[in-house]
């Protein structure tokens, strides 16, 4: 009898306290679609009140392909009602980091002074073999 009341304690509690296997992701991807089935990806992916975003690129590390990569962004983060100011982290990939310090101030007018945490890596190449570029972003909407 005591193992039949510890076995049903135990059911009792895994099923109490257990969660759930399947977590709930909303996508949204350029033209309407929910994602991109020839590179597998998909632009922006909603988990509870978080957004990751997928990286934008520029083949110009120019005032004008920077605000190009960030105007993608602020599309992105549209699409779920968000603006820089629910951005709470930002990656950085670029070919020539030199190049995007110079040209920072184009970057900076899209967080209005309110940066997020942030790391900026130089690398040898991007995804796309032109690409120069790639931002990516961590957003977080109001509960």
């Amino acid at each position: 009898m005591k193992y039949f009341l510890l076995l049903s304690s135990l059911l009792v509690f895994t099923t109490t306290f257990a969660q759930e296997n399947k977590i709930n992701k909303e996508k949204w991807h350029w033209n309407n679609k929910k994602q991109d089935t020839i590179a597998g990806y998909c632009q922006v992916l909603k988990v509870d009140n978080v957004l990751y975003i997928s990286g934008a690129v520029t083949n110009k590390i120019t005032p004008e392909g920077i605000t190009s990569v960030y105007n993608d962004l602020k599309a992105s983060l549209a699409s779920y009602g968000a603006t820089f100011e629910n951005v709470v982290k930002e990656n950085l990939y670029t070919t020539d980091i030199e190049m995007m310090k110079k040209y920072n101030d184009a970057r900076k007018i899209f967080y209005k002074n309110d940066f997020p945490a942030a790391t900026w890596i130089q690398v040898q190449r991007l995804y796309m073999p032109d690409a120069k570029l790639e931002v990516e972003l961590v957003a977080h909407l109001p509960k």
